[in-house]
């Protein structure tokens, strides 16, 4: 295991997630890693330090004036005798401080004496993560070389409260850690181009025409990517979510306009069109609201095609050295995958089947998906998995492919 004897100094924060701290500790310590806990003074009004102290099987560290623990320096020592610190959960308010550069307590001194990898797992109410002062916190905390795992969509403490800001849970933590200390900025160097979301095609100015896609699984594959250290542009259309941090975002609307941003953001090693593109659009959209008078005959719509974009970028003269696409389909699924990857120019073609679930509704739009990895080798199916966890596979699949051609 990756984390076997490795020591990683945890930071317990202050918010109700604190609790899930417990069964993180039982997590990492099932994988042989020595966990060595710090605990805000927030953190113990949720948990108590014996508590914690017991999993972890040694001293808590709780205070940075402790004569003690500070009398050789016990700041630094902890910082630099550690293989990773794992801040778990970390707030609203704790990002702000390390953002800030503030080492006014224990957890803020390790942080900034910090000279191993370091890795958020944020924590927060839905209005807290989306404010923009954390959002701009996040982007310069990943631009200083921070990695995050989550925050994940769910239910919050708060009653009735649910949205994007959700701790991930120990699992998660656990894996996440074990990928960076495996060395997953593995594409560092790489500049890569992923579409997300749909395109809205105008019929009038408050009608469009669009497809069934929430963007998760691209802004997820962004996600991933920027983890493994590379430089993302996420071109994405009209979503509900929030980019992922480290990602240079371009928003559009229509198909021609995500081209258009693909394009610009050419030359590049990687392209991942995720994107469900219209394929069509109203010929002539309107520029006033269209109305419906009495006994009017029904509206009658003339499309024009869309621009294929996958297509496009896979006979571009600046085509990135690795193309993949997305074939969501309804019936024939692999003949589909398999007639897209030559016809588009692509080298991996995530297929699924988007028709229905097991309870017979449409699975587009959904936190889950169920691919197979087509290409000219062959067809290779993964099982049904978070959309975060299909991205760190198909991340991992293209670090193989770098690593392999000795780049």
């Amino acid at each position: 295991m990756t984390l076997q004897s490795k020591r990683i100094l945890l930071v317990v924060g202050g918010g109700i997630a604190a609790y899930k701290a417990l069964d993180l500790i039982r997590r990492l310590r099932e994988r042989g890693a020595e966990v060595v806990p710090v605990m805000t003074k927030g953190a113990r009004e949720f948990v108590t330090p014996l508590a914690v102290g017991a999993l972890a099987g040694g001293h808590v560290f709780t205070e940075l004036f402790s004569r003690e623990d500070e009398q050789d320096v016990g700041h630094i020592r902890l910082a630099r005798e550690a293989d990773a610190i794992l801040v778990a959960p970390a707030t609203a308010d704790r990002l702000a401080r390390l953002a800030a550069g503030l080492g006014d307590d224990l957890a803020g001194a390790i942080l900034l004496a910090a000279r191993v990898p370091v890795l958020l797992a944020p924590a927060m109410n839905p209005a807290m993560w989306a404010h923009p002062a954390t959002r701009r916190n996040v982007e310069r905390l990943v631009a200083d070389g921070v990695h995050l795992v989550g925050p994940k969509s769910g239910e919050m403490a708060e009653r009735g409260e649910s949205g994007l800001g959700r701790m991930a849970e120990p699992v998660e933590i656990a894996d996440a850690l074990e990928a960076l200390l495996a060395g997953t900025r593995r594409l560092a160097g790489r500049r890569a181009i992923v579409t997300s979301g749909p395109t809205h095609e105008p019929i009038d100015p408050v009608r469009y025409i669009a497809n069934r896609s929430s963007g998760r699984q691209g802004h997820a594959i962004a996600a991933a990517l920027a983890a493994a250290g590379a430089e993302v542009v996420l071109v994405s259309g009209p979503v509900a979510i929030p980019a992922p941090p480290g990602v240079r975002l371009v928003s559009v609307e229509t198909a021609r306009e995500m081209l258009a941003a693909v394009e610009a953001a050419l030359p590049a090693d990687l392209g991942v069109f995720v994107a469900a593109v219209a394929d069509w659009r109203p010929a002539d959209a309107a520029t006033q609201k269209l109305k419906k008078g009495p006994g009017a005959e029904p509206l009658a719509l003339t499309f024009a095609e869309n621009p294929d974009i996958l297509a496009t970028i896979g006979h571009h003269r600046e085509r990135p050295a690795v193309v993949v696409g997305f074939a969501a389909e309804t019936q024939d699924l692999f003949a589909n995958a398999l007639a897209k990857l030559d016809r588009k120019g692509a080298d991996l073609i995530l297929a699924n089947d988007v028709a229905v679930d097991d309870s017979g509704a449409s699975i587009m739009g959904g936190t889950e998906n169920a691919v197979h990895v087509v290409s000219r080798d062959g067809i290779e199916t993964w099982p049904r998995l978070s959309k975060e966890e299909v991205g760190r596979r198909l991340v991992d699949r293209l670090a193989d492919h770098f690593s392999g051609e000795g780049a």
